[in-house]
């Protein structure tokens, strides 16, 4: 009898597999399209980048020269120094004001909050290129509102089209477009704050700026660590901005202004994909580095 029952229960090892088989069928379908639409186009971007063609003898394999050529090129590199300047100058002013209206609005004292947070967030709902152009078009020196403002005062004031103000005007114009994206991150984690803290700080006397440094701001920890590695990415992914103002004032931006621009002009204009794949590659691993210490030391942090 016993041996009867032991046939008709299922061993711990067939439950096991039963088990795996449904975990692979889940996590599966989305194995095969990770694969497909990053892995595949990953691989076949370093397959690139160890080639290289020629005018003589066709496509050839020539392993590092082309990351070596990379490192010396001076068009790569102003490209690079442009995009760093850019995340270190306009990421920290963007997050700032992100969080200052996150505050704001956590504070329950603003006056037409909700209307507030609708329309700082509308600027991320407005397409990139329509963002450009309008900011574009206010930059202009002769019917915008740049120009209106020097005519009115008589003399150059603003001049968002000139070679040392141009990287200035392209970070308003992304910080126009991402505070309100970067504020309901912040605001979202305010939101899952325990009410008894807050009650616990009124009853010792803690003023709002006290709440703000005590409570929110190590709350906002891992929140504010997600806006930094997104902003990361997005800095060194700087493209649409002045790839779209090139075509407004073409002798202020250069085809290298940045390495996607590079990238891009390398592949489609210049016909070498081979150096354009080396390029992208460099600035992912570069992105990948400075985004995983970003998220190590954020790590830390929140353990101690």
């Amino acid at each position: 009898m016993s041996a009867l029952i032991a046939a008709k229960t299922p061993s711990r090892r067939a439950r096991g597999s039963e088990r795996q088989w449904a975990g692979l069928a889940f996590v599966g379908p989305f194995m095969i399209v990770f694969a497909l639409t990053f892995l595949a186009p990953l691989a076949y971007a370093i397959y690139l980048s160890l080639f290289q063609s020629k005018l003589v003898g066709g496509t050839a394999f020539v392993g590092i020269d082309n990351y070596a050529k990379a490192f010396s090129d001076p068009q790569f590199w102003s490209g690079f120094t442009n995009v760093a300047l850019f995340l270190a100058v306009q990421v920290p002013v963007m997050l700032f004001l992100a969080l200052a209206a996150a505050l704001a609005l956590d504070s329950r004292r603003l006056a037409g909050a909700p209307l507030f947070r609708i329309g700082l967030f509308l600027p991320y709902a407005v397409p990139g290129v329509v963002a450009v152009l309008m900011w574009g078009f206010m930059y202009s020196e002769r019917l915008g509102l740049a120009g209106n403002i020097n005519a009115a005062l008589g003399f150059d004031l603003v001049t968002p089209f000139t070679q040392q103000w141009i990287l200035v005007a392209i970070g308003n114009i992304v910080t126009w477009e991402f505070v309100g994206y970067n504020m309901l991150i912040f605001y979202s984690a305010l939101r899952t704050i325990p009410e008894d803290l807050y009650e616990a700080a009124a009853l010792d006397g803690a003023g709002q700026f006290r709440i703000i440094r005590a409570i929110k701001i190590p709350a906002l920890r891992g929140a504010i660590v997600i806006a930094i590695i997104f902003s990361i990415i997005g800095s060194f992914q700087l493209f649409n901005e002045p790839n779209i103002l090139k075509t407004l004032v073409p002798s202020l931006l250069t085809t290298y202004f940045t390495p996607n621009m590079y990238a891009y002009n390398l592949s489609f204009v210049g016909q070498q994909v081979n150096y354009a794949a080396t390029i992208a590659i460099i600035m992912g691993v570069v992105t990948a580095i400075i985004a995983y210490v970003v998220q190590l030391r954020g790590s830390r942090k929140e353990i101690r």
